[in-house]
């Protein structure tokens, strides 16, 4: 994995935990300058860049961003840019959760997932497609999951907003891969993260018993998937659904 990714920029949105803590680590170690946002945890944020910066010589800075709103993203892309000269990959992570069956679900539960799931992938998509499409290259990856694919009760909302975020995807690779501009998805199945240690632990062996490994998946299973569409060795690939599941 080591210089996989030497001498690209990499912009993570939800670095500071979970799935998106993970990735800035491996992304780090496999060469990369990295930037990645936090929208309220900016402790944990600068406790990863003190981490991180001891042991590796890479540029590596945190931006606070609301990723669900297009003027921030606007400004995110255009400061990163500024300090990091070129942004090589793009990695839309943020995420969140508002889980009810729908004839309790709220609208505003419905509106903060949609605005900060999937809207977040149209920001960022859309902020950086000039800049890429002037450096004639990039690597777009957005981060979905098994529940876009498969659905699930009480989570109408999140599968909604995972869906969405495959079809965009899709339709975004045949938009600019004439431009050597790529964008596929990652479809983590269940994660050990903050989101599933929520989960009661009779939910949690319902799960691991519809998955072929029998076991959850580590986050640095994910990031290192999403190294590989990142780099050099995944060039012909676009517009493709990975499944990190263990086979669920």
């Amino acid at each position: 994995m080591s210089g996989l990714l030497a001498n690209k920029t990499a912009l993570i949105t939800g670095g500071s935990r979970g799935i998106g803590k993970a990735m800035v680590e491996r992304f780090v170690a496999a060469g990369a300058n990295v930037a990645f946002t936090y929208h309220h945890s900016q402790t944990e944020a600068e406790q990863l860049i003190q981490e991180l910066s001891s042991k590796h010589k890479q540029h590596l800075v945190c931006y606070q961003s609301d990723a669900a709103s297009l003027s921030a993203a606007e400004a995110l892309i255009a400061k990163v840019g500024k300090d990091f000269g070129t942004i090589d990959i793009l990695v839309n992570n943020a995420g969140i959760t508002r889980d009810t069956l729908l004839l309790r679900m709220q609208e505003a539960q419905w509106d903060a997932v949609i605005n900060t799931n999937l809207k977040s992938v149209f920001n960022l998509t859309k902020s950086i497609m000039r800049p890429m499409l002037k450096q004639r290259a990039g690597s777009i990856i957005n981060i979905s999951s098994v529940v876009g694919l498969t659905g699930n009760a009480g989570q109408a909302n999140y599968a909604a907003s995972k869906a969405g975020i495959i079809g965009f995807s899709k339709s975004i690779a045949r938009e600019v891969g004439s431009r050597n501009i790529r964008c596929n998805v990652i479809a983590p199945g269940f994660i050990n993260t903050d989101m599933t240690d929520q989960l009661s632990e009779k939910i949690k062996q319902q799960f691991l018993e519809r998955i072929a490994l029998k076991r959850l998946g580590e986050a640095k299973e994910v990031a290192d998937t999403a190294i590989f569409l990142a780099s050099d060795l995944s060039t012909y690939i676009t517009g493709q659904v990975i499944s990190v599941c263990g086979g669920y």
